[in-house]
């Protein structure tokens, strides 16, 4: 008995030790751990094919990033005593690969340069987290031996980053580039015009930059900020040159990420309409918005009845499409008002001579009209779910938003969809409890972006190309704000999008993630920790009182509170699943969460009156 329990507890040991060895997101199809360790040194040496370009420099990509972090510079060679043996073979999924790791010799075996580079991620992922270093570090850097068979679920991949509410400079759309690359991503949704700016130089239409990109400046919560004064000068916002888009376009090229424009029309027009007024139907002159609340007051859509319209937008996607190499170019077509098109003379116009019964089929009619604009050059239009109002256009893919119901309907009418609903997709979104949140609205947390799955029932998934996370940045004014809004959530993003759906677990993921919050904070990513934070419900008991219940994300938590205004720590008194009632007299419940003694969740305090509005408003 003793010798069984003891051998028992061993094989405990064991798979702890291999569970600590492979941390890998997004989890590959296939992993098989062997023992023993790969040491990279300055003896390693890669041996490739002489393939081309793209995987020459793909290859120069990885020894640079080894080298950063090591100080070895991984030459090619014909052979080698320890070799990182790239094949490029014949497989039926082009961005697969297989990985195996022996004490001699990694092999990385795949059909194309993509495959091999997402293949180098996992690689990258299987060394400790140092190598996110931005300096040498001394130290055994080992590799884990295993077999892993890898290749993605999805063949649409994406991340979307929107910015026209706030500009970004072109460092740092780069630096998200090599974020989203990390986690197997291959699609950037680049949201590029608004209502609060136009961030895309057009040569032949120079005051969309010249007016368009610039607007007054504000600071604080976004739309609450007074209007443009008269004689104020609007000077915060900025754009891309045609020469920074091709930089950028060949950045993402070079780590297997496509770009997918987006130009928002016919609404979410303003900052072309400040530029170009005659465009809409009042004609009148606007200023780019700088975060006031304006939506039905001022008119921010295309006039559709008017001939122009379609004359400049032809310009725009004349250059667009030159740019950009994706066959796709997303138009928008979201969160249209039509109450300017019902009593534009132009509009009316166009609907009698169109036989068009109402302003949902006005909108319908210029979505196609543009499909046909977009199909002129060789492009496809993609658009959000509102796009399926008054009639989809033959070829259009639908962007599914709404929830999944946009999604379901275009794909029963065999039309390719990308789902992105925003319960579980939208990536502006509180991730915890608001009281311990930058301010936003809408709630998604951690686990609801995991547990989603872009596939509904009943639908072929043949017609799902895939899904993306949406990051809409109104409130988020800087870089860093991007990370901590992104990650975590776009990890657990990654591994609905790349692996299997019966792979995925709650738990294991969370137990890799942690490890991955190292690598973060070796490499300066900034991230968030709402997760481990408790999440508060209010209710009334049979009396009328006020009363919370807590619980957490992630299982194990430990809960902590306290009533007198104090912070807790893990020697206040510990929740234990019981409602807790406000004391007489209490304002405010504060809590912490802890994991084996140690503090894992941010303080938390919630005011009474807070909770009894939270209570009213639901």
């Amino acid at each position: 008995m003793k010798k069984a329990l003891f051998c028992l507890a061993l094989c405990c040991l064991v798979v702890q030790a291999f569970a600590q060895r492979f941390n890998i997101i997004p989890a590959p199809v296939e992993l098989y751990e062997q023992p023993g360790e790969f040491i990279i040194d300055k003896s390693v040496v890669i041996v490739a094919p002489s393939a081309g370009t793209q995987l020459d420099s793909t290859l120069q990509w990885f020894s640079d990033r080894i080298a950063t972090a090591t100080g070895f510079h991984l030459k090619t060679a014909k052979t080698g005593t320890k070799v990182l043996r790239i094949v490029l073979s014949q497989a039926d999924k082009q961005e697969g690969y297989k990985l195996k790791v022996t004490p001699t010799e990694i092999t990385l075996k795949a059909p194309s340069p993509a495959g091999v580079f997402y293949g180098l991620q996992t690689l990258l992922q299987l060394l400790p987290p140092d190598i996110e270093s931005s300096q040498p570090i001394e130290r055994i850097w080992s590799v884990p031996c295993t077999d892993i068979i890898d290749y993605p679920r999805f063949g649409w991949r994406g991340l979307m980053l929107d910015v026209s509410r706030h500009f970004y400079t072109k460092e740092e759309v780069k630096r998200y580039i090599d974020e989203m690359a990390r986690y197997k991503y291959n699609i950037f949704h680049w949201h590029l015009s608004d209502d609060n700016g136009w961030r895309i130089e057009i040569k032949s239409l120079p005051e969309l930059t010249k007016v368009g990109a610039w607007r007054v400046a504000r600071t604080g919560r976004w739309g609450t900020f007074e209007s443009p004064q008269p004689g104020e000068p609007a000077k915060e916002g900025g754009f891309y040159t045609q020469e920074d888009i091709k930089e950028i376009l060949a950045y993402a090229q070079a780590r297997y990420i496509t770009v997918l424009p987006e130009i928002d029309v016919p609404a979410h027009s303003l900052a072309m309409i400040a530029a170009y007024p005659n465009l809409s139907c009042t004609q009148l002159h606007y200023n780019v918005n700088p975060g006031s609340h304006f939506y039905k007051k001022e008119d921010n859509a295309l006039c559709i009845g008017n001939d122009s319209v379609y004359l400049v937008l032809d310009k725009v996607f004349t250059e667009i499409a030159a740019l950009f190499p994706f066959n796709y170019i997303h138009v928008g077509g979201d969160e249209a008002y039509k109450g300017f098109w019902d009593n534009c003379p132009k509009c009316r116009k166009r609907m009698e001579q169109e036989n068009l019964k109402n302003v949902d089929e006005l909108q319908s009619y210029f979505v196609k009209r543009l499909e046909k604009i977009l199909r002129s050059k060789g492009k496809k239009l993609i658009g959000w779910d509102e796009i399926l109002e008054g009639g989809l256009a033959p070829e259009a893919t639908v962007m599914s938003w709404r929830g999944m119901k946009g999604g379901i309907e275009a794909a029963k009418m065999n039309h390719h969809v990308v789902m992105s609903p925003w319960e579980y997709c939208y990536l502006d979104l509180y991730q915890g409890d608001p009281a311990a949140e930058p301010p936003t609205y809408g709630m998604c947390r951690l686990s609801d972006s995991y547990n989603y799955d872009p596939v509904p029932d009943g639908v072929d998934e043949k017609y799902i190309l895939g899904g993306q996370g949406n990051l809409w940045t109104e409130s988020i004014a800087n870089y860093r704000h991007i990370q901590y809004m992104t990650w975590p959530r776009a990890l657990a993003l990654s591994e609905v999008y790349w692996s299997p759906k019966a792979k995925r677990n709650w738990n294991k993921f969370v137990q890799r993630m942690e490890v991955h919050f190292v690598r973060f904070d070796t490499a300066h990513i900034k991230y968030s920790r709402s997760a481990w934070n408790a999440i508060v419900k209010p209710s009334k008991d049979n009396n009328g009182q006020l009363s919370v219940q807590l619980s957490t994300e992630i299982k194990g938590l430990d809960i902590y509170y306290t009533f007198d205004n104090s912070d807790p720590d893990n020697m206040y008194p510990q929740y234990t699943g019981q409602p807790l009632v406000f004391p007489a007299g209490a304002a405010n419940l504060s809590i912490v969460t802890y994991h084996d003694g140690k503090k894992v969740g941010e303080l938390l305090t919630v005011g009474k009156e807070e909770l009894l509005k939270r209570l009213k408003d639901n």
